[in-house]
């Protein structure tokens, strides 16, 4: 499965960010790795302070990245998914506490036992039991080519999830699982009867004026993600009933519209959830550090807290997102490679320059 775990604990220490700043920073952590672009986006007092790219939109091409190219997000779209589900509790349509059982009963004869009582945070917070998908298997490989409508590709997917024996005991440890994002898409689809896709768009980007996300690889001329020193292929992406889990494409700007007002909510400033919404998602569930697609530790990156964070990858593309809600302040960094072409550290190098200035440093 190529979705990044959540990065809750990013180690770094950096100087406050100006654009060319910003440019050399991104200059430097290119150097001696094969990434073929990088973009990074800072936040200071609810606002954007600085924006910066630097290189190409694939490799065998000259044209630059810009700043209005959209760039995948992995599972940094986790967050977005639980927004969309929080903003369906707030119309009392879904319930947190709402077990499995009751919400797909049609399924409730099939599933596992330990599975009857879980409920949307547990499946947000990675804390249901569920285990992880193998991108090997054949019915996985199946899933690209199928073109069904997505609530129909959800419903037999979480059929097979809820089936299989559980992976762990719930409630207890996070166990980082895609398919709890997948299974919480289900259910809102089932209650509104309407698609996953169409669902983020009225409920978390049209409301928010996000105007660039999209599913689903780049179009001709895109930017484009990288796997072993190449531009991305359909199959080295996920197929689409993967996208609850972190299927999104969007511009930097877009992003820190959302991540704002995700920080602004905190101050009951948010324009899609009540406050105490806010405060749902962003809280740990249980004795952990996972908030409901949010990593939530009481420090990061070597600053004082709380923090969100997350990191996401596609096996293509990497974003790591490092916000504190108190301040107002936060970064996000992206580069079009992973881990095989040192997106990832590259990424990380970034952080590790920026994040200086965003809260004080945490006690040893």
């Amino acid at each position: 499965m190529r979705l990044a775990l959540l990065a809750f604990l990013l180690l770094a220490t950096a100087a406050r960010a100006e654009p060319a700043a910003l440019d050399k920073t991104l200059a430097t952590a290119m150097e001696a790795r094969a990434v073929p672009a990088l973009g990074v986006l800072t936040m200071r007092d609810f606002k954007v302070e600085a924006v910066a790219v630097r290189g190409v939109r694939r490799l065998g091409a000259t044209a630059p990245v810009t700043a209005d190219d959209r760039w995948h997000l992995g599972s940094d779209g986790k967050a977005m998914t639980a927004t969309m589900i929080a903003r369906l509790v707030d119309r009392g349509v879904l319930s947190w506490t709402t077990p499995l059982s009751q919400m797909l009963p049609d399924l409730a004869a099939g599933m596992q036992p330990d599975y009857r009582d879980v409920t949307l945070l547990d499946l947000l917070s990675h804390r249901a039991g569920l285990g992880e998908m193998d991108d090997k298997d054949p019915a996985f490989q199946a899933a690209y080519a199928d073109a069904r409508p997505t609530p129909q590709q959800h419903g037999d997917w979480v059929k097979r999830f809820l089936g299989a024996p559980s992976a762990g005991p719930k409630r207890a440890a996070m166990k980082y699982s895609n398919q709890g994002f997948i299974t919480a898409a289900y259910i809102a689809e089932r209650a509104t009867g309407k698609p996953y896709a169409q669902l983020m768009r009225e409920e978390v980007f049209a409301p928010l004026g996000m105007k660039s996300p999209r599913l689903g690889p780049p179009g001709g001329g895109e930017l484009s993600g990288h796997v072993g020193g190449k531009p991305e292929t359909a199959q080295d992406a996920n197929p689409a009933f993967v996208d609850p889990a972190g299927g999104w494409r969007m511009t930097l700007s877009d992003w820190a519209v959302f991540c704002l007002d995700q920080m602004e909510g905190e101050r009951g400033r948010g324009r899609l959830l009540k406050p105490a919404s806010y405060k749902m998602l962003h809280t740990p569930q249980g004795d952990t550090v996972a908030a409901l697609g949010w990593g939530a530790p009481a420090k990061a990156a070597g600053r004082q807290g709380p923090a969100l964070t997350h990191s996401g990858s596609d096996g293509a593309w990497y974003a790591l997102v490092l916000l504190f809600p108190g301040r107002g302040n936060g970064v996000l960094v992206t580069a079009n490679a992973a881990d095989d072409m040192g997106g990832d550290k590259a990424a990380t190098a970034v952080i590790h320059v920026v994040a200086e200035g965003l809260a004080p440093a945490a006690a040893p």
